[in-house]
């Protein structure tokens, strides 16, 4: 029992998150060697009344909420496809032209017009999650080449639902949104995210989509044989995905009460790719941890808030994060966990040997 409780402490439980929380550990001691204050939180009067919390800690975990959306739908297509959908910020432009097209149809947005263009643009962002499914599932192509379709088209698509403006959409049900509900001191984006991760827990708690997918992902041949339909669970993770991108669209365009298809969520793709991997997931499918992914966007954040704090320009910023997210990824790669582990056994094989051997 004692033997089984360590192998799967190391191969699902916090070794899977060991890499993720050495980097949050020493990120959080290089921030508190080189400012003190840097993780202080402070309360501040909010544009509608009442006092709020703000802070870099605030800041990080409030900015990477859209990343944070985002990395636990990529985790699940990984898992289950061997490969990462590079097409989500795209999408989310998308998701969040039609959140904004709906909006702007009645002249007062109100709480059910609301729900409605939430609804809409998650039924949008589905559908296109099913083509990018139907084109891995059904027709094998692979993950990373079967979204670059919408990856290329994806903002035009957005250019067209607007007809090409960048229309605004202020009202205080979306300042609550993409800032401040009035009276609560915490930014809504992360009780959303929130929501979501708990969402998704209660999924895999009430059915089999975590063991099926972590089947389909680690032996497709196997999970065939034991009667789990493989295309329909790669085609179900796209579609998972989709909800969690107009999610994220819809953070975004709340944040800035409008809808730029050119900026809306920029770059995010190979953040979110970066997540899964920084959270202990292996790239190739198979076992996964939301969890993990989550943590992942947040080490990112974090790293971003950290440069611009040491007042490193915003062009370099990229250059930075690159060089350290390239060793957390190789820190956590197989090979390198495997030759730690490998001499690790190492030294606790040869001391009991070489204690005999001095005694003798």
């Amino acid at each position: 029992m004692r033997k089984a409780g360590k192998a799967s402490w190391k191969t699902g439980g916090i070794g899977q998150l060991m890499i993720p929380l050495i980097a949050v550990g020493l990120l959080i001691l290089f921030n508190l060697i080189r400012d003190p204050s840097f993780f202080s939180i402070h309360t501040t009067p909010g544009n509608s009344g009442g006092i709020v919390l703000t802070g870099n800690l605030i800041s990080i975990i409030n900015g990477a909420s859209e990343l944070a959306v985002l990395a636990m739908g990529m985790t699940l297509v990984t898992a289950a496809c061997g490969g990462q959908d590079i097409s989500v910020g795209a999408a989310a432009a998308i998701a969040g032209s039609v959140f904004v097209r709906v909006l702007k149809t009645p002249d007062v947005i109100t709480g059910g017009t609301m729900i409605l263009a939430f609804a809409s643009c998650c039924v949008v962002a589905m559908l296109f999650g099913a083509f990018n499914g139907t084109l891995v599932a059904v027709f094998r192509i692979q993950p990373m080449i079967a979204t670059l379709i919408l990856y290329t088209c994806g903002r035009s698509i957005a250019y067209w639902i607007n007809g090409g403006a960048t229309p605004t959409v202020s009202s205080p049900i979306i300042n609550a949104i993409g800032s401040y509900i009035p009276g609560v001191p915490i930014p809504t984006p992360i009780f959303i995210v929130l929501a979501v991760g708990i969402l998704l827990a209660l999924v895999f708690r009430f059915t089999n989509l975590r063991l099926y997918t972590q089947s389909v992902g680690i032996n497709q041949g196997a999970a065939k044989l034991n009667g789990i339909n493989s295309t329909m669970i790669k085609l179900l993770s796209f579609i998972i995905l989709g909800l969690c991108v107009a999610t994220a669209g819809c953070i975004g365009v709340s944040r800035l009460s409008l809808i730029n298809h050119e900026t809306l969520l920029l770059d995010v793709e190979m953040d979110a790719i970066l997540a899964v991997a920084i959270g202990g997931n292996s790239l190739g499918g198979g076992k996964f941890r939301i969890s993990g992914s989550i943590l992942g966007a947040y080490i990112i954040q974090m790293l971003t808030i950290t440069l611009y704090a040491m007042k490193v320009p915003s062009t370099n910023v990229k250059a930075y994060k690159a060089i350290v997210i390239i060793l957390l990824v190789v820190m956590g790669s197989p090979v390198v966990k495997k030759k730690i582990a490998d001499f690790w056994k190492h030294l606790r094989g040869s001391h009991p040997a070489s204690v005999g051997k001095e005694a003798a």
